[in-house]
Order: C-alpha cells, then structure tokens, then sequence
C-alpha cells in the first residue's frame, strides 16, 4: 500500500467503536450543558419573582412595546389623545371658576358606580372633590390610550391598561392623608389618635405575617369551635383527601346522596361557615345526605400531585367511597369554582365509562371554557406560565401570598388601598366577619397540578375543545347528559358569569342557569334569612336553540331571595321520595376532621 493511498477500515474493527462513541459522549456533554442551563435560567427566574411578585418582567414589557409601537403608528389615536386631554383640561377649568360663584360638585366626572373611594359627602366640599375629579380624568385619559387602536393585540391592550390602572391606583388622592377628607377629619376627632390605632395595626399584621409566612385568619372563628360547625364524621381518607357526611337531621332524607367538590385553593368550610349561612346546614335541614371533600393543604413534598391526581385520588376516590357506603344510589355532584372545573371532568369521563352514576351536575361559580375568564388571564401567556412554572419549581407550590396577591390586584381599591387607608390612616379595623376570615385561611398549590391547570385549562383551552384526556382518551363535555344546575355571580372577577354562561353550548343536558347578584363568594354564600339576595333564573332544554348571555338577561325571569330555595326544588324534583336516614359509623373522626386545620 502505498503512502498516498488512504486508510481502510475494516468491518468490526477496532476503530469501529471508537468512531460510534465520540458522537455519543458529545450528546452526553451537550445534554448536561442544556440541563445546567436550564437550571440557572429558572434558579434566575425563581430569584426574580421574589421581586415581581410572580408577574414575568418579559410578559409585561412585550405587553407594553405592542401598546407603544402601535401607538407611536396611529397619529389619528393620538391626535384623539390629545383633543381628549384639552377637553378635559377646559372641563375641568371651567369647574374650577363656576358659574354663578356655586361649585357642583362632580360636573366634569362622576366615579363609576362600581367605585366606592370617593363615597360620602366630604367628597364634595370643593378642594377633595376637584382633586378626586382630576384623578378621574387622568385616570380616564390614560384608559383611553390603550382602547380603539387598530392592530394591538387585545390580551396586550388589557395588560397595558391593568398595569396603568395599577400604577395610578397608588396615587389616588385617597391614599394620603392632606388629601382623604375622611382622614382629616378623624384626626380632629381623635387628636391624631388614629396613628397610633393604625400604627398599632401595622404592627399586628406584620407579626401575623412573620408567624405564619402569609395572611393570617381572625381568632375569633375557629374551625370545628365558630365555623365548619355542622356535624358529622370523615367516613373515608387518603393521603389528598377526608370525605365528610354530615349527619342527617330529618326523620327522612332522600335517597340520592348529595357529593360538593369545593375548590383545593380554599378550605371547604366556605360552604359550612356559621349556622346562619352554612349551605351544608341548609341541606341537610332540607333532606339529603350531604358528602363534603376536605382537601389536603400540599406542602413542597407534593410538587408532583398533577390535576389528574386531583381528579382520581379526589372526585373519584370520594364518588366510589359513597358508591361503597351507598350502593346503588345515584349521585347529585356539585363542583365550586375550581372544583366545579373538576367535577366536570370527572362527569364526562363518569358518563361515559359508568352512565348511572350520576343523577345531575350542580356548578357553581364554575368555567369551562377559558377563553373569556375575565382579568385572570392577564396573568395566562405562555411567558409569564413559564415564569410562574420556575418559580413554583424551586418551592415545591405556589404560596398563599402568591395567590391572594393576584386575587386582591384584580379588585385593588377595594381589597388593597382601600383597607390600607381605613386599617392604617383612619385607623379602625373593619368589622370581623366569618366569611373575611375564612378568605385569610389560605392553601397552598402543587406545582405539577398547577402548571397543568393553567396550561390545560387556561392557555390551551383543552377542555372545552375536546383534547383534554383522562386515562389516556380525549373527553368531550358533550358526553354530560344529566340535569345540570349552574350558577355565575354578577360581579364575579374570578368566573365571569358570561363566561360560566358558556357550558350552555358545551354539554348535551338540560341546564338550569342561575345568575346570582354578588360576587365570587358572597354570591355563592346566599342565606335565604338574609334580605339582600336576589337572582335571575332559566331553564334550556337540551334540545332548545342556544341563547346568549345578553338575549339570557332579558328573557330570564326575576326573584327576590336566595338562589339556595331554587337549588334544592331542582334537587327534590330529580330525586326519590324520602327514605329512612341511612345509619351512621359513629367511631369515625368527628368534622372538620384534621385536613382543614393544616397551615
């Protein structure tokens, strides 16, 4: 062979192995350099959310270039922009020299009604009410800038104008003391005592936070002793749940159990809280056989549970248990909020794989279709589910901070600077209440369970468009086929009722829509002793032609009282006559059980 000829290597050489391995070894390396970067990237983010709160800086800013560059393209919206703020400046200095030397007070802009900061008549002495009504200008203008411009996108339109909004509720004239006339004039009736009152509750609340690393709860409702009082016994326990009935107070009751899903992302006892406004209390006065899921509080241990967990070691471990206890009985299912969200899955795939198990499907306050969640899909994009992803990834869950400061930012004046102002500057703290104290009483969530809830549900939408899969098989919602009972809430900022109107066009049942004044709690929360509740209701067939929300509004009759009343007709006209009690195992642990008391 000579020297120029090349080199040949024989089949099975020795060389052969060579040549295949430094491929390989270089997958290795390259694979552990991916790794340890992806592990810095989300150790970065986790650092970082410590900052922001859990918002994405990158979701935001991306927000905030759209809004801008389109903007700086659309001269005519500017130019708009600006006849607006000359207007507004002419308005106002008009308001400032009135006519006839009489000040009107509010004559440029009135606060909406949904805004109570500037409620009471020291509002109107002139100096307070001319500040208020530039606020409300400024305020308005600045809504402007981010509504009617032609090719943002509307998710960032949304998140520009939630941020302003954010931004110029710090600056209210309420927030400060020479400019809330309710502060001052405290401070003449008090000397000034209202510091030291509002002082000495910045301090508790600090110590509160310190103690137990979020929101503490009023020690003046303790669970099992002022709320969470109804009797009964945890008849079933694994390591995510403890299955409650209650037990019965009627020489009958009825033979279909009723089984409540509440939402992991509360404690259950928002259900049962005092006697006087308990829904567990109501029903079991009314006949049935109430079921109640208590949910485990998750610590970092649990990262992994996923909503697929939640779904077979909750809603189905619950549903074989009363199958076991009560065999042959059809169940009455309802889901809240969240959990609503789960027994929905639950039902679809119930339905199809075990049709007689359920005798209807009660939602309340529960979405199915994501599309239109309201304000809570400011914090849905795939930026800010992945800093959120790297943020629960370091702890193991997502805190109870995290979680009630995204609630509290979506109603800010009311549960934010509107509480500052009367806990710390007025100085007096708001009556306690069961209901306010249940909300400080917060859980946790697992980081797998919550990443597929907001990837599943939110982002993708999976659900309602038929891809979400349990046991491996998509479930369409269509397959529901019992009587459904669903109820939104007026002036729900977590579950529009709009939105929750939508299950009309996603299931093949009959539904009973319920729209219930109050919000995402105190609508839910509706005693019939208490005056103030009222509700629209309607009822589609299966076979009806769909209705929209609006058209619904109009045709949907009117009721003074409780939605509770109407609920438990719906119960009663799709159950047996009354039966004996079945019989109680009294050796059991007695409710709440221990579930409901971990912190």
């Amino acid at each position: 062979m000579s020297a120029s000829a090349p080199a040949r290597v024989l089949p099975n050489s020795v060389h052969e192995p060579v040549e295949a391995v430094v491929p390989q070894e270089k997958k290795e390396l390259s694979s552990n350099a991916s790794i340890a970067t992806d592990s810095v990237d989300r150790a970065f983010h986790a650092a970082l959310a410590r900052f922001t709160g859990g918002l994405s800086p990158a979701a935001i800013a991306l927000a905030f270039a759209d809004w801008q560059l389109h903007l700086l393209g659309s001269p005519g919206k500017r130019a708009a922009l600006a006849g607006q703020a000359i207007q507004n400046a002419l308005g106002f200095a008009n308001a400032l020299v009135p006519k006839h030397a009489r000040f009107e007070p509010w004559s440029v802009i009135k606060p909406p009604a949904t805004d109570r900061r500037f409620a009471g008549r020291d509002w109107e002495l002139p100096p307070f009410n001319l500040l208020a009504q530039a606020f409300l200008l400024a305020e308005d203008w600045w809504h402007s800038t981010t509504t009617d411009i032609h090719g943002l996108a509307h998710s960032n339109a949304a998140i520009a104008d939630f941020v302003l909004r954010q931004s110029l509720d710090t600056v209210a004239p309420t927030n400060f003391v020479f400019s809330n006339p309710k502060v001052l004039r405290k401070i003449m009736e008090t000397g000034g005592g209202n510091f030291v009152y509002g002082l000495h509750n910045w301090i508790e609340d600090w110590l509160m936070l310190l103690r137990s690393g979020g929101p503490g709860n009023d020690q003046r409702f303790v669970v099992g002793k002022d709320v969470a009082v109804t009797p009964g016994n945890v008849v079933y326990q694994n390591e995510l749940i403890e299955l409650i009935r209650y037990t019965p107070t009627t020489p009958s009751v009825r033979p279909e159990p009723v089984l409540i899903v509440p939402a992991w992302i509360m404690k259950y006892y928002i259900l049962d809280l005092s006697s006087h406004n308990s829904l567990v209390r109501f029903l079991v006065q009314n006949g049935f056989t109430v079921f109640m899921i208590s949910w485990k509080n998750p610590t970092s241990e649990d990262r992994n549970l996923s909503l697929e967990d939640y779904r077979e070691r909750g809603v189905d471990a619950a549903v074989a248990a009363i199958n076991e206890m009560m065999p042959e009985r059809a169940i009455h299912a309802a889901g809240y909020c969240l959990g609503g969200t789960l027994l929905s899955i639950a039902a679809a795939r119930l339905e199809r794989d075990r049709p007689d198990c359920l005798r209807s499907v009660t939602l309340l306050a529960a979405q199915t279709d994501f599309t239109e969640a309201g304000e809570l899909t400011l914090f849905v994009n795939e930026s800010q589910v992945a800093f959120l992803e790297d943020m629960m990834s370091q702890r193991g869950v997502l805190g109870p901070l995290q979680m009630a400061g995204a609630f509290q930012m979506l109603r800010s004046n009311d549960l934010i600077w509107s509480r500052m102002v009367h806990d710390y500057l007025i100085g007096e703290r708001a009556p306690p209440s069961d209901l306010m104290s249940w909300n400080a009483d917060a859980t946790r969530m697992p980081y797998q369970m919550h990443s597929d809830y907001l990837r599943h549900l939110f982002l993708d939408n999976d659900l309602a468009e038929g891809r979400y899969k349990v046991d491996g098989r998509a479930i369409a919602l269509s397959d529901i086929r019992k009587p459904m009972f669903v109820v939104g809430t007026l002036r729900d900022h977590v579950a529009p009722w709009k939105s929750v109107h939508k299950i009309h066009f996603l299931v093949d049942a009959d539904v009973t829509f319920v729209l219930a004044n109050g919000g995402h709690n105190a609508g839910i929360v509706a005693a019939p002793d208490e005056a103030e509740h009222s509700y629209q209701v309607l009822t589609k067939k299966s076979g009806d032609p769909y209705v929209g929300p609006e058209e619904w509004a109009k045709l949907a009759p009117s009721h003074e009282g409780s939605w509770w009343e109407e609920w438990v007709r719906f119960l009663a006209a799709r159950s047996g006559p009354p039966v004996a009690p079945p019989s109680l195992d009294r050796s059991s642990p007695e409710a709440p059980g221990s579930y409901v008391l971990q912190h």
